[in-house]
């Protein structure tokens, strides 16, 4: 079997040409007809920030030098996957087969489209890549999970006794300055509405200092997305509740995370030190802060929400040492 750094910057190779020849053309088109949120300008950009963020050689050389890999005795890894944006259960396959674990794999059917046809391109690349797709019956020695938190719930009693590192619900936060530039501002539309705000790191809370006026450029959104806008925009006029209309979206002043994908919760701030309390006290909601004002241990910059990096973990927990210190 190839080492997992050849295979990967291999695999970054074709991922750089995605949707440029017929067959990763029909593959997008697939994909879309499977989930009709995904669009071919966002399974590109998912595909694309993939390979220049996890798939290069000096990058995957750098990450995986802090790791004892590959293990010693390699273990039966099930990773069942979320299917809410484009190719999202990638980057645990990817942990497993770097590990040197055999990766089994259960796709959402949401995503599976693009997740199988991954798999086969990593098997054109090495026919023995330790990867299968799971069959529900064959026996497993760790899980990796990501679902709804009634899911992990559900996953914690299924796979009770096996090794299990399982991720629920998060959300992500931006906290504003009120002197931000006009591109921060567009990187920041788009860390609210990439992927029409279905991921875990699509910021759907707002921090705002008092006095800050809203003006956020929205992109081309989904029909679907538009969908949700009109009956979110009729509901709040019926009940005559403030709202700002950014033109396929609602901002609105709330404590709490929106429940409506077109909504945007907007809280205002006196003093950064409020900010910094609540980000402290719901830290286990939070997947990732956008901000360049206030300090976090998973802040980020405007723009840059969207196309996480290697170290840039789901809920914060390090994936690869799980995989190589207690999967064994």
């Amino acid at each position: 079997m190839m080492k997992a750094i050849d295979l990967f910057n291999a695999l970054g190779d074709r991922f750089r040409n995605f949707g440029n020849d017929a067959e990763s053309q029909r593959v997008i088109d697939e994909a879309c007809r499977a989930n009709e949120w995904f669009t071919p300008h966002e399974i590109r950009r998912a595909v694309t920030a993939i390979a220049d963020r996890m798939l290069r050689r000096d990058a995957l050389e750098t990450w995986l030098s802090g790791y004892p890999v590959p293990v010693a005795a390699p273990r039966r890894v099930l990773v069942i996957m979320a299917g809410n944006i484009p190719l999202v259960g990638f980057f645990d396959l990817l942990c497993v087969v770097a590990s040197g674990h055999r990766c089994l794999v259960k796709p959402s059917a949401k995503d599976s489209v693009l997740i199988r046809h991954t798999v086969e391109l990593l098997r054109t690349i090495d026919p023995d890549v330790a990867i299968e797709f799971y069959d529900g019956s064959s026996p497993v020695d760790a899980v990796i999970a990501t679902g709804s938190n009634n899911a992990r719930r559900a996953f914690r009693c299924r796979y009770a006794g096996t090794p299990t590192l399982l991720r629920g619900h998060r959300q992500s936060v931006a906290v504003l300055s009120g002197s931000e530039t006009p591109e921060q501002l567009a990187g920041l539309a788009d860390d609210i509405w990439a992927y029409s705000g279905l991921g875990c790191r699509s910021v759907s809370r707002l921090f705002l200092p008092e006095g800050f006026r809203l003006r956020l450029t929205m992109p081309p959104m989904n029909p679907k997305f538009r969908n949700d806008y009109l009956r979110t925009r009729a509901l709040l006029t019926m009940t005559g509740r403030p709202f700002l209309d950014l033109g396929c979206a609602v901002a609105v002043e709330q404590e709490e995370f929106p429940a409506s994908l077109s909504l945007l919760a907007c809280t205002y701030y006196r003093d950064l030190s409020q900010v910094g309390t609540w980000l402290a006290d719901h830290d286990q909601e939070l997947q990732c802060v956008v901000s360049e004002c206030i300090a976090h241990s998973r802040r980020t910059g405007f723009g840059c929400a969207q196309s996480p990096a290697l170290t840039d973990w789901p809920d914060d927990l390090d994936t690869m040492a799980w995989l190589t210190e207690q999967v064994n």
